[in-house]
């Protein structure tokens, strides 16, 4: 364990055996190996090794099994497919059985380099932002910041909070089809906005995408950064 990274001991470590839980290591048993066994794997001593699993409990990844030690929680991921077209209630929709859109937040507000380059307008340009959090079945699967041009776009901010989602907004406004130009694909560990609306606890890995769609004229009408939680979904990615 790497004691001067900054990073917390227990947050090393749950980190580690999520990694371990995902990569399958303990499938034999089902359970996660005993609290001794990872406190002299890890070099640390059972309290560190007790705030790592307590932390991964509050993620529901584990529960504590009197008499038997720690259990993992098998949940099924869903699959979010990621192609020319990809839309959130399509992807997700056969997969749940409610399906929730809820808008947190929105402004007008200059575009910044990054926005203005993605979306190909001038600096300081006026943009639509919304900030959306997606659930399935009660479970928060994802939260977007999402920008649109300004002049283009006026009352989308209304139509997403009527309709709940980005295609039936679109639609609302005149928009029948669009397409993505490219997603971008990283991970990090949660920041303090993820830990609150995506009941997750800090440490915990989310998947970041950086996602632009253009209208049928390949002009840049969308740009998107998207954080999933990684023990909740998984990505395919198809031509």
């Amino acid at each position: 364990m790497e004691r001067q990274k900054g990073v917390a001991l227990w947050r090393q470590i749950a980190d580690r055996i999520r990694a371990s839980i995902t990569q399958g290591d303990y499938d034999a048993t089902g359970m996660v190996p005993a609290e001794t066994q990872l406190a002299a794997a890890f070099g640390v001593n059972r309290h560190t090794v007790r705030s790592a699993l307590a932390a991964l409990a509050q993620e529901g990844i584990v529960r504590a099994a009197q008499g038997r030690g720690t259990m993992i929680v098998r949940r099924d991921k869903f699959t979010f497919p990621i192609a020319r077209r990809t839309r959130f209630t399509e992807g997700i929709g056969a997969q749940a059985r409610d399906l929730e859109g809820l808008l947190l937040s929105s402004g007008r507000e200059p575009a910044s380099e990054d926005v203005a380059r993605r979306l190909k307008l001038a600096i300081g340009e006026p943009v639509i932002r919304l900030d959306a959090l997606r659930k399935a079945d009660g479970r928060p699967l994802s939260r977007t910041t999402t920008w649109f041009p300004a002049e283009r776009f006026h009352g989308i901010d209304v139509a997403f909070r009527r309709r709940g989602s980005i295609t039936c907004a679109l639609e609302d406004l005149g928009v029948a089809d669009y397409l993505r130009e490219v997603t971008e694909i990283s991970a990090i560990h949660a920041e303090p906005d993820d830990v609150a609306d995506l009941a997750l606890t800090p440490g915990a890995i989310v998947l970041v995408t950086r996602a632009l769609n253009t209208d049928m004229d390949g002009i840049p009408m969308q740009y998107a950064v998207t954080r999933f939680p990684a023990d909740r979904v998984e990505f395919t990615i198809t031509n």
